[in-house]
């Protein structure tokens, strides 16, 4: 799109202010030019450069920006005049250029040309209708309006309508300058032909190019509604004021129509195209204008609005309604400081300008007359320079001693009732001149740092101030020169310039530094400048950053030192003392000793605070000749450092009885440390093997025993009751004791060296015969675990109630005693064990296969069981097994063997013989195999 720009200037004077007026089009380009504004005013372009021209207005700024270097106006972003002016013609931005030193003010018109960049629109894409076949030629329709935000020539012209056969356009021009669109039937309609009529309603303007707006219209044809609706007005009029609250009732309207029934019924629209009208103000089916939105008369003064009458048949009619709005002071004054001082010297003469600003009121009429004025006791007044522009001028002499600074209120007031005001403050700073020199807070300043500090730390902050203001008062830090042990002192410290904060520059070492000092300079930026001194003392901290240093004994690594102990030394003999230092100060610097390591701790001992060793009991012969010592010599810091030292110490008289012993001493640490690793190793390996193995081990005996048991329990073998020695007596009548009780000692850790006694448990077999007439025997055999002589268990005495008949003895295979037990009528004491009936079971096998399965180290069991029960885990039962009446023992000795089978037998064929008498001579006792008797000896031996 081509733009033309369109420059003029007038020049009008009015006292001492000019006025310039330049014309532009509207979507000039970011950057392009306005005018020059120098040249149009006579000015130079220094002058705008020195009073600091600038441009001073309420919007005018975000679009327009002065050049002073080349003393020109340029497009600072790109003006729309539809958004800044809307219709409103002619559009101009208002706006003042302001000079300082002196003070000058130029107002300055822009005004906006419009072009071509708006095509006209519709509100609606489409708009249907539904029209009578009766209805007769020349009945109007009334149709939307375009809107074109354009004016002038580029606004909106015409308007087309196609295609024409059945209806024409007519255009009526209204009192505001717009033309109202209405669509006339020129020829019948008729349904039958023709039931749908699609139109298109094209506006135009008459900008270059031309640009178009269209609107589909459909028309359906429908019957009988020959009568419009008629407006009582062609104009209604009315008026509200820019207070008035949503829900307020406007004015009301009404038309006719003829027709009667649903054809005669009126609906009320609006018409118009803008959206804020439609958003303003509803119209009800009753003709009511109701406000339904807020207005502003600084906005919008009068509002003009189509409204349409429509009834069921599509007929319609128009009408406007022309809405005035009345103004309301509703807007305080606006005031707008153009340029303004924030300080003034004390010596400023009466008259001096402090500020210039614009007040403005939007309202209207008195609403929007002002009235400027200042508080009272200041020494300044308020000057009107020309319409709507005041100026701020001081009215006496100004004293900084009396008031440094001045909060001014400016308060600008309108004439409406009620009055609204609206006010500005101005603080205004008295400047001084440079009559006060810097203060320090203290005259001299202390500090403390940690030694092995952070190069860059910041150690403290001297702080000085000073009574003048702004640069008068701008302090500036300086180390003054000087050195410390021949280096300058900005080697250990710098100073910042503003901040006043001191910095380390190196890292300290309390060992080689511990305090220095020097003096720091405030300086103010007056001229000329004033400054004072303050004294500064650093002081060194010490930390705990040197672990302790042994110097006795020498730890070498090429030849072995050790201390003397003669044999004969008493308890509290000084061995030797640990020496060592530390070059920290204070409780860094306090050691304590103690052993951490010896190789025999009960025989040495360090002195905590003099780390001397001495003995701690009487050297005796059986100490090892070889003692080693490991001293910890740790300081008192936080966190503390320590150093170790191994002392070696020789139990001996002489030098030649400890050379042997230090000889390898060296070769046999090596290889200690060396095999270390290795060891633990192989022992942890070890002692998780033999774990894990002991746990299987565990777990497979508990299932032997539980099956063993489950066997043992449900097996046929006859149960042969068994008879300790000493009861040959008590067989010899056919009685036994009622309840045999044993102990059982058994040994517990070999480290503890105790024993324990169980406690007595009795063993319960029931045996029956079958030659016997149901009579229950009860037998109770009593066995002694370590078969020693001398038990000192009493024996109860016999029980007469229970013996064996004949037929109830058994012989020796075991042949008399069925496998069958039938229970009597007595009942047992107490039930027997698992454990009893298992050694009660043990018993009776050994009896049965004595003649010739009986072996020397099955027990005479099956070869089943031979390998579990063997007689290396099982006491030897058959040394003491026997059979009832008879002196025959049972023994692992074949010959013996025999020698019992044939007394068995014998025993066997005599059962009708009396039992023997009570003075009968005891059994002999089995004989003791070697092994038993090399068991009884180191019984003896424990």
């Amino acid at each position: 799109m081509r733009r033309q720009v369109l420059l003029m200037f007038i020049f009008c004077l009015a006292s001492v202010i000019g006025q310039v007026t330049y014309s532009i089009p509207e979507e000039m380009g970011k950057g392009s030019l306005i005018g020059n504004i120098a040249r149009d005013l006579g000015l130079d372009v220094k002058r705008l450069r020195a009073g600091k021209a600038r441009i001073y207005t309420g919007d005018s700024a975000q679009y327009i920006e002065l050049n002073r270097e080349r003393g020109v106006l340029l497009i600072k972003e790109k003006i729309d005049r539809e958004l800044i002016c809307k219709q409103t013609t002619p559009c101009a931005l208002h706006f003042q250029i302001t000079l300082e030193n002196p003070l000058e003010l130029f107002p300055i018109t822009v005004e906006i040309t419009d072009i071509n960049d708006n095509a006209p629109s519709f509100q609606k894409e489409e708009r249907r209708f539904e029209i009578s076949e009766y209805t007769v030629v020349g009945s109007k329709f009334v149709l939307e309006k375009a809107f074109d935000a354009d004016t002038g020539v580029n606004g909106l012209q015409r308007y087309t309508l196609k295609p024409s056969d059945s209806f024409v356009l007519k255009l009526h021009s209204q009192s505001d300058g717009s033309k109202k669109v209405e669509m006339v039937l020129q020829k019948p309609l008729d349904r039958e032909k023709q039931e749908h009529v699609s139109l298109i309603l094209t506006a135009e303007d008459g900008g270059e190019p031309q640009l178009t707006g269209t609107m589909q219209i459909h028309v359906t044809v429908l019957d009988a509604n020959d009568n419009a609706p008629v407006f009582s007005k062609a104009v209604y009029k009315a008026s509200i004021t820019e207070s008035s609250a949503i829900g307020t009732l406007i004015t009301k309207v009404s038309a006719t129509d003829a027709d009667k029934g649903s054809n005669g019924e009126v609906t009320y629209v609006i018409g118009n195209s803008m959206d804020t009208v439609s958003k303003v103000f509803h119209i009800t089916r009753e003709g009511d204008v109701i406000l339904n939105g807020l207005v502003d008369y600084e906005k919008e003064k009068n509002y003009h609005i189509d409204i349409e009458a429509i009834d069921q048949g599509g007929l319609s009619d128009s009408s406007k309604i022309i809405i005035d709005i009345i103004d309301v002071n509703d807007n305080s004054p606006i005031v707008n400081m153009i340029s303004s001082s924030h300080s003034v010297p004390e010596d400023a003469p009466t008259r001096t300008v402090i500020a210039l600003m614009s007040v403005s009121d939007p309202d209207s009429d008195a609403n929007g007359q002002v009235n400027c004025f200042i508080g009272e006791n200041n020494p300044f007044a308020i000057k009107i320079t020309s319409n709507n522009f005041y100026s701020l001028v001081t009215d006496s002499d100004l004293d900084r001693e009396r008031a440094c600074e001045y909060n001014i209120t400016v308060t600008c007031s309108d004439e409406g009732v009620p009055s609204l005001s609206s006010s500005v403050t101005l603080t205004l700073f008295i400047s001084d001149v440079n009559d006060n020199a810097p203060a320090f807070e203290r005259s001299s300043y202390e500090a403390y740092i940690v030694e092995n500090n952070t190069p860059g730390l910041s150690v403290f902050a001297v702080k000085a101030s000073d009574a003048d203001w702004n640069q008068n008062a701008r302090l500036s830090y300086i180390l003054e020169d000087s050195s410390v042990n021949g280096v300058p002192v900005s080697s250990y410290v710098s100073i910042n310039a503003e901040s006043g904060v001191i910095h380390a520059v190196r890292s300290f070492d309390y060992e080689q530094l511990k305090e220095f000092h020097f003096l720091v300079r405030a300086q103010d930026g007056g001229s000329p400048p004033l400054s004072s001194n303050t004294s500064v003392r650093i002081l060194i901290q010490d930390q705990n950053d040197n672990a302790p240093q042994v110097l006795y004994p020498v730890q070498t690594g090429g030849s072995l030192l050790a201390e003397m102990v003669p044999r004969s030394a008493d308890v509290g003999y000084l061995v030797t003392k640990v020496v060592a230092v530390d070059v920290d100060s204070g409780q860094n610097a306090w050691l304590s000793y103690q052993v951490h390591k010896a190789t025999d701790r009960a025989l040495f001992e360090v002195g905590l605070h003099n780390g001397e060793i001495r003995t701690v009991r009487q050297v005796t012969d059986k100490d090892a000749v070889k003692q080693r010592l490991t001293v910890v010599v740790e300081d008192n810091g936080q966190p503390s450092r320590s150093a170790t030292v191994i002392v070696n110490v020789a139990v001996a008289d002489s030098f030649p009885e400890v050379l042997s012993e230090f000889t390898d001493l060296s070769m046999h640490d090596k290889e200690y440390n060396d095999k270390l690793t290795f060891y633990l190793v192989l022992a942890l390996a070890v002692v998780s093997f033999l774990f894990i193995t002991c746990l299987l081990l565990i777990i497979a005996v508990k299932v032997y025993r539980w099956r063993q048991s489950r066997v043992l329990y449900h097996s046929n073998l006859p149960v042969i009751p068994y008879y300790p020695p000493r009861y040959s007596d008590t067989l010899g009548t056919g009685t036994l004791p009622h309840v045999y009780n044993y102990e059982v000692c058994r040994t517990t850790d070999s480290r503890k060296s105790d024993f324990k006694l169980d406690r007595a448990a009795s063993h319960n077999v029931l045996v029956t015969d079958p030659s016997s007439t149901g009579t229950l025997q009860k037998m109770h055999i009593q066995k002694n675990i370590l078969d020693e002589p001398d038990s000192p268990l009493e024996q109860k005495p016999p029980n007469t109630d229970w013996r064996f008949n004949q037929g109830a003895r058994p012989g020796p295979s075991g042949v008399a005693g069925g496998p069958e037990v039938a229970m009597g009528t007595g009942p047992w004491p107490q039930p027997p064990t698992e454990a009893e009936q298992l050694q009660a079971l043990m018993a009776a096998a050994n009896v049965s296969e004595a003649s010739g399965t009986l072996g020397p180290g099955t027990m005479g069991l099956s070869t089943r069981y031979s390998p579990q029960f063997t007689l290396q885990h099982v006491p030897d039962y058959r040394q003491n097994v026997y059979i009832p009446g008879s002196t025959a023992t049972l023994t692992s000795n074949p010959q013996q063997q025999q020698q019992q089978q044939q007394a068995m037998a014998q025993q066997a064929s005599q059962q009708a013989l009396p039992p023997p008498q009570s003075g009968q001579p005891e059994p002999p006792k089995a004989a003791q195999t070697p092994a038993s008797k090399k068991k009884s000896t180191k019984k003896e031996k424990k």
